[in-house]
């Protein structure tokens, strides 16, 4: 249900991506306009962060999951309703508020579902969702506009949110009120000794929590990871378009090969630290050393305008091996949260980690803007994406070291 859930989520935020060549053409936007318009989108993602997962540690996941999803379903259908620079904006800002909700809710689900050794794998296979709702964008949406217009495509893909509701409200409780949930499993899932007694119940102020190193360390990596993979979502059909020429419906297989990519990545990143754990390892020596293997499989992506010349495939390739290394290291960079936290939480570091991680994606959008319009009127597009794809590749490595100088053994804080 997690899984479908982060599909959903982000098959409705990556509709406009899709999208963008007819929207700009309809409406007259520039590169900087459509930045502009993502740049609102993440930062009302970052605002509705900075709450969202307080809320959801409050409601609980069943309730908290259910609202969220009602209400960025809702924002998604509501783009077919608006038109213009401006429309779009208030729209997105919508979206990105109610999206916000998503991986607070998800990660805590994990987190009351799976003991600590298990859950960088259980994070992994529900992150690739991220990948198979960016699989499934291009191989409907386009289709969908060219049958039936793009208001149909936003619709359609809004509404795929409510099925998903009446089937949450009937299958997910939480294991202490689950009814066919068996002592054994019980026992199992709280193995790590967080069951949750009366100190593991006990909330930590939201003053308190963010004195914490380790909740800054979490911030600084999704700070300086999280902007690569919005980059790609939002510019990679650009990309494809400007660079190779390609239609709306052609950009759908190379894009569907990288985010397929990504998700064999994402549900790997989560089995190679388990793999560590069973030979002994402790359980933050294999979370580091996985993040460290996966920061060092992005640097190739600074060759792929160069790979890309002699064919489109090799720079396809390279992307998807960024793709897929970044879902690696998210799936462990999400689960070093409940290493290091509280069951109680969970859900309000992950929003407030997440709130810098839409921070630093509105950095790039702008950076990018700036320089796709730039070069644009210098007559070389290509120049722009080279830098954008040098700054990704460097961007894990970076993040890895600050991590690591902030919280060289990722100890459980004491409270």
């Amino acid at each position: 249900m997690v899984f479908f859930a982060t599909t959903i989520n982000y098959l409705d935020r990556a509709v406009i991506s899709l999208l963008k060549a007819p929207l700009t053409i309809q409406y007259n936007w520039t590169e900087t306009d459509y930045a502009n318009i993502v740049i609102v989108f993440q930062l009302c993602y970052a605002v509705g962060l900075i709450g969202a997962g307080r809320i959801i540690d409050k409601l609980g996941t069943k309730i908290g999951y259910a609202l969220a999803t009602t209400l960025w379903s809702i924002a998604a259908m509501m783009h077919a309703a608006v038109s213009g620079t401006i429309g779009f904006m208030a729209v997105r800002g919508l979206l990105g508020i109610t999206e916000a909700g998503n991986f607070p809710a998800a990660v805590k689900s994990i987190a009351e579902w799976f003991p600590k050794k298990e859950r960088a794998l259980a994070t992994g296979i529900f992150n690739s969702g991220t990948n198979i709702g960016a699989i499934l964008a291009p191989l409907t949406v386009p289709f969908i506009a060219n049958a039936w217009g793009w208001k149909w495509a936003f619709i359609l893909t809004g509404f795929t949110g409510f099925i998903w509701l009446v089937l949450w409200i009937i299958i997910y409780e939480v294991p202490q009120k689950h009814p066919k949930l068996s002592k054994a499993e019980f026992d199992h899932i709280h193995s790590d000794n967080e069951i949750e007694d009366g100190t593991e119940t006990k909330k930590i102020p939201w003053v308190k929590l963010i004195g914490y190193r380790q909740a800054w360390a979490y911030s600084i990596g999704k700070f300086m990871t999280d902007p690569i993979w919005w980059f790609f979502l939002f510019w990679l059909p650009d990309f494809l378009q400007k660079q190779y020429h390609l239609s709306t419906t052609e950009i759908a297989l190379p894009i569907a090969l990288v985010y397929t990519m990504a998700a064999f990545g994402s549900v790997f990143g989560g089995w190679l630290p388990l793999y560590f754990i069973k030979k002994g390892w402790s359980v933050f020596r294999s979370r580091k050393t996985a993040m460290f293997s996966y920061a060092l499989f992005v640097l190739p992506v600074a060759f792929t305008q160069y790979v890309g010349g002699m064919n489109m495939w090799l720079a396809i390739l390279l992307i998807g091996v960024a793709t897929s290394a970044h879902q690696a290291w998210s799936a462990n960079l999400y689960t070093t949260v409940s290493d290091m936290f509280p069951k109680t939480a969970v859900g309000s570091v992950i929003g407030f980690g997440g709130m810098f991680g839409a921070l630093g994606s509105i950095f790039i959008a702008r950076s990018a803007g700036l320089l796709f319009d730039h070069y644009k009127g210098l007559g070389h597009v290509e120049t722009g994406y080279q830098i954008m794809f040098i700054i990704c590749s460097i961007a894990y490595l970076i993040a890895w070291l600050l991590m690591h100088f902030m919280v060289p053994k990722m100890k459980k804080i004491d409270h």
